[in-house]
Formats: C-alpha cells, structure tokens, sequence
C-alpha cells in the first residue's frame, strides 16, 4: 500500500515543473485541490458515514494535518531557497529521524536490518542527487529538514493510535495550506490566475494522484513502523528521477543510476526477507 501510493505520487516533481508557477500559488491551488481530493476520497469510502471517519481522528488527527502541512511547506519552500539535489538527500533523512522518534517516544526499537536498510538508501539517494546538490542556502536546507522531520513526527504520530486511519485528516492539512497561502499572499493580491495547460496538470496531479498517492501512504502507519513508512517513500525519490529523464530528457549521471539500483534494491530485499520471516511465523503458529 505504501509503496503503490509513494509510486504513484512519484510525478509531483516533474509535473511541479511544468506547471510553471510561483510557489505561493501552487501552494494555494496544491492546498484547495488536494483538500477536494481528500474530501471525496473519504465520502466514496465512508458514504454516509464519512462525518465519523473524521471525527475517529480526533486532537491526533489534528497534529497529523498540521504536520502533514509543515512538510508540504518544507518541501516547496525548500526547493525555492536551495537547490533540488539539497531538498532530496535531507529528506532522506526521513526514515533515521522517524526511527529516532519511534524509540524515544513508543519505545518501539526497530531490527538491525531496517537500519542498514536505511543507510544503504541515504547512500543511494545521495549518489541519486549528487549533481543537483551543493552549499545552497541555510534557510532552504532548514526548510527541506523541516519537510523531512514532519514528515517522521506525522508518521510516528500515527502509531499511536492503532487501528485509526488517519488518512481523513489530510484534508485539513490541504486546506491549512491553501489559507496560509492565501493570507501570505497578501490575501490573493500577488497570485496570478493559471494558464489553461497549467489548470490541466494542477488537476491531475492535485485532484488525482496526490490524494490518491498519500492517502495510501498515511495508511501505511496502520500496519508497519514509522521507519519502514519513510523507508518504502524513497522509492518516489528513484521513480521521480526516471519520470523527468524520460519525459524533460535532464538524463541522471551514471552514478546516479547506480544509487538509484541501490534504493530500490535495498528495499527489495528487505521485503522479500521479512516477508520470508512473516510465512515462518505463519507456519509455526498453523503447526502449533
């Protein structure tokens, strides 16, 4: 589930790209549409019952949104003040920051494997944006650990609220987005009104894959720690690359590519081995 969602959300940056606006107001449209997106995703699931699925939530649901708000800010602002190779390897990050926060606060300790899984990726997202990386600016760089620090604490903070799907909450965090954006703006004095071929791709990306794609990944908390969450994400930052190199034609260096075999090699692994472990556990119980 979360590996199909980070796959599907995995455009965001190329079609970022040929959207072609200022950064307030894709923040503005990102927030509205998503919000729509979200919104309609809950009443198709819930029907009449999708009122409940918000209110399940709870304050938790709340502190979700507003993470899940810091890290859409991070991740766009970050990208304004630094440069994009910056903005990946911090959120990269993600997975060892929610590991870190997993132990302090729900006692969970994660294996030895999750953790040479998640230095192996760092590695291989850094090789993945050795091109586009470089000094860039503190404020941007303090943006992009924003992003990635959010984006942990959200899925940590899932887990403390087993059996909750905390996936309804999101569209609140479209909608705190798209307000703060709107007031930053000067009330909607310095936006501009799209152009047609950028309304289409804002509602593909905003209206569909987004919803879609993170509904899925905030699910994923649901089932599986923090870490492997943030883990299972990069593989957006691999698939993205490939997405911009086959449709911009901006080719990855070959070192790039090789760190990209090891992301999606390292993940690989690691689920075909635990899934390995899952069937032995199964057997011994079914013998039992």
């Amino acid at each position: 589930m979360t590996a199909g969602g980070a796959l599907i959300i995995s455009p965001d940056a190329l079609l970022i790209k040929l959207i072609g606006l200022p950064d307030l107001d894709i923040l503005l449209w990102r927030g509205l549409l998503t919000a729509l997106g979200f919104m309609l995703i809950v009443v198709l699931r819930q029907g009449r019952g999708f009122v409940n699925a918000y209110r399940r939530c709870g304050w938790t649901g709340i502190g979700v949104a507003v993470l899940f708000s810091f890290s859409t800010f991070g991740f766009v602002l970050g990208n304004q003040y630094t440069k994009g190779g910056n903005v990946l390897m911090i959120l990269a990050s993600a997975p060892l920051i929610a590991a870190a926060l997993s132990r302090i606060f729900l006692h969970e300790r994660q294996p030895r494997r999750t953790w040479m899984a998640i230095f192996l990726c760092l590695l291989g997202t850094s090789l993945i944006v050795l091109d586009d990386a470089g000094a860039g600016s503190w404020v941007g760089n303090a943006f992009a650990l924003l992003a990635a620090t959010a984006l942990a604490a959200n899925f940590t903070l899932c887990r403390t609220r087993t059996g909750v799907d905390m996936s309804p909450m999101l569209t609140l965090a479209g909608l705190i987005v798209a307000t703060v954006a709107f007031v930053v703006s000067g009330f909607g004095a310095g936006l501009i009104m799209p152009s047609q071929a950028s309304w289409l791709w804002l509602v593909v990306l905003c209206l569909g894959l987004l919803p879609l794609g993170f509904t899925l990944i905030q699910r994923g908390p649901l089932y599986l720690p923090a870490a492997d969450v943030g883990l299972l994400m990069l593989s957006e930052v691999v698939v993205g690359t490939l997405w911009v190199w086959w449709i911009l034609g901006e080719q990855p260096a070959p070192i790039g590519l090789f760190g990209g075999v090891i992301v999606i090699g390292t993940l690989l692994v690691k689920g075909l081995y635990e899934r390995r472990i899952e069937m032995r556990q199964r057997s011994r119980v079914q013998a039992g």
